[in-house]
């Protein structure tokens, strides 16, 4: 079975489509700073076909031969990148990672809308389908991954976070809420991660509307962000301090 025939085309109707090459250079210009240049490999395999759709159809996923990343992991990555109201079908000719899947399907986004991607939306969203699948690894589930990124998201984004403080508070909420054990390292890298995205500026309503079995699934969770939890964990450091200073006043 031919990579074409995967994604659902022919000889005949592939004359239909737009077609871009993305270059394994471009690939490596986009993932090295994410992933070991051998993962990434010499040669560009994937191929991707995007179908846009009308208002209010959202993102879905399709893959075809994908070993490694997860139509989950796309769809969320897509919407940190912006790319709305379409199908999205990635394909190789044999199973591979498909890690470098992204870069074609944002760029082929951008050819058929006429939309340019932000640079800094397409390194988030590599930085995020990368470090996902480094979760799905250690944690060992790959919706419980997919899901504590996209609640992590929605309520930095929502909330408008910006301090490490209270991103990080965030994390460990949303981890006992899913029931995730995750190290330090992977927490700092999240943390890292939402801190990009928090500049980004999402529009938190488009990511409930692309995605909306997703949203609608975590928020049956009642997932609340308890914001004081942050504060008053400084409040009792500047208590201490106080009480430790009229101490040595007090003698």
């Amino acid at each position: 079975m031919t990579v074409l025939s995967l994604l659902g085309l022919s000889d005949i109707n592939v004359d239909d489509y737009d077609i871009i090459s993305i270059t394994n250079a471009d690939e490596h210009e986009y993932l090295d700073k994410y992933l070991d240049a051998s993962i990434i490999g010499t040669r560009a395999l994937s191929s991707v076909l995007v179908v846009g759709k009308e208002a209010g159809n959202g993102i879905h996923v399709t893959t075809k031969n994908i070993s490694y990343c997860t139509e989950g992991m796309y769809r969320n990555a897509l919407l940190t990148a912006g790319i709305e109201d379409a199908d999205i079908t990635v394909a190789g000719p044999f199973s591979i990672s498909g890690t470098a899947a992204l870069v074609g399907a944002i760029k082929a986004y951008e050819t058929m809308t006429g939309e340019e991607i932000d640079d800094e939306n397409l390194d988030a969203a590599n930085d995020e389908l990368v470090l996902t699948g480094k979760l799905v690894e250690d944690i060992g589930d790959s919706e419980k991954a997919e899901d504590l990124m996209a609640l992590v998201k929605q309520e930095v984004a929502e909330n408008k976070l910006t301090s490490a403080e209270d991103i990080q508070n965030v994390v460990d909420q949303a981890c006992d809420q899913l029931d995730i054990q995750l190290s330090e390292e992977n927490q700092k890298q999240i943390a890292e991660l939402m801190k990009k995205i928090e500049g980004l500026d999402l529009d938190v309503d488009k990511l409930k509307d692309q995605a909306k079995d997703l949203y609608q699934k975590l928020g049956d969770l009642d997932f609340h962000v308890d914001k004081e939890s942050v504060g008053n964990f400084f409040t009792r450091i500047i208590d201490a301090i106080v009480n430790f200073f009229q101490g040595l006043f007090g003698k």
